[in-house]
C-alpha cells in the first residue's frame, strides 16, 4: 500500500502577526514556524494505516528550506521518505490551486492508495488543497474526517466525518483517495529519540518547484490590513436593575444590532 501525508509549515499559533511595508505582505522576519497541527492528525492516521496494511509511506511538503524541519518531524514519527518541492527563489504568488497542482504533480507520479491531510491549516484557514488536489488527481475527497476503517484488502474504506449539529456522515470510498484530517481522528505520538535519530538519515527527494508547476496564480493579494481595534466597552453601574437592562437592550438594538 502506497500512502502519502501533505504537511505544511504555518507560523507558530503565539506567532505575533505585523504588515510588511506597503501592506502587501506580513513581516515573517520573526516568525517561528510549527507543522500545521491538523497535518499532525494526518501524519499519525499515515503511520498508524502503514502499521497495520504494510506498504510505504511518503511525506510531501512544499515551501522554501524550512519546510524540510517538518519533514523530518513527520520521519521521526515512521514515515519512510520525503519529497521536498523547494519553492526558493520563486518570485511570484502561490495561491491554493497553484499549490495544489504542483502537489497532484508529485501525486502523479508516486499513484498513491489514499493521500492524508490536514482538513485545513490554521494561517490561511482556507480548506482549499484537500478538494482541489482530488479534482486534479481525479480522486474521491472526505473533509473533516474523524474515523477510517479499511476493508476489503484496503481497496475500500468505510470513512465517517463529522458535520453540523453533532452529526457523521458514513461514506465507503474506493482507492484511490483523498482524506482530510479532523482533530478527532487520533492523537499523534510524540517523535521517539530512536524515531528522531533515524530521521536524519531517511531519504528526502528534492523537487524544484518549477518542475512541478508552470500555471500562475489565479488569486493574488492586492493588501493586507489588520483588524480593527475594538471599541471600549460600557459598564452599568449604580442604578436600579430594571433601568440598567433597559439600556442594554437598547444599545444592542441600536449600536450592536444583534437584536
Amino acid at each position: 500500500m502506497k500512502i502519502l501525508v501533505l504537511v505544511k509549515h504555518v507560523p507558530d499559533t503565539e506567532t505575533k502577526v505585523k504588515l510588511a511595508a506597503g501592506g502587501k505582505g506580513l513581516d515573517d522576519s520573526e516568525f517561528k514556524y510549527m507543522v500545521n497541527p491538523y497535518d499532525e492528525f494526518a501524519i499519525e492516521e499515515a503511520v498508524r494505516t502503514q502499521e497495520k496494511q504494510g506498504g510505504e509511506s511518503v511525506v510531501v511538503s512544499l515551501g522554501p528550506t524550512r519546510v524540510q524541519e517538518g519533514m523530518r518531524k513527520a520521519m521521526a514519527m515512521g514515515i519512510d521518505r520525503g519529497v521536498w518541492i523547494n519553492t526558493e527563489g520563486h518570485s511570484g504568488e502561490l495561491d491554493s490551486f497553484s499549490v495544489a497542482t504542483a502537489l497532484s504533480k508529485v501525486i502523479a507520479e508516486e499513484k498513491p492508495d489514499v493521500v492524508y491531510l490536514g482538513q485545513k491549516a490554521i494561517d490561511d484557514d482556507s480548506a482549499h488543497i484537500g478538494p482541489m488536489l482530488a479534482e486534479l488527481s481525479g480522486m474521491p475527497h472526505v473533509q473533516v474526517v474523524t474515523k477510517v476503517e479499511w476493508q476489503d484488502g484496503a481497496q475500500i474504506a468505510r470513512v465517517e466525518r463529522e458535520v453540523e449539529g453533532g452529526m457523521m456522515e458514513v461514506y465507503e470510498v474506493k482507492a484511490p483517495m483523498v482524506l482530510g484530517a479532523h482533530k478527532s481522528l487520533n492523537e499523534p505520538r510524540f517523535p521517539p529519540l530512536p524515531g528522531i535519530m533515524k530521521a536524519k538519515k531517511k531519504p528526502l527527494a528534492e523537487k524544484k518547484l518549477a518542475e512541478v508547476l508552470s500555471e500562475t496564480a489565479l488569486v493574488t493579494v492586492r493588501s493586507y490590513a489588520l483588524p480593527a481595534d475594538k471599541a471600549p466597552g460600557k459598564v452599568f453601574k449604580g442604578e436600579a436593575l430594571p433601568d440598567m437592562v433597559k439600556k442594554v437592550v437598547g444599545l444592542l438594538r441600536s449600536e450592536a444590532k444583534v437584536i
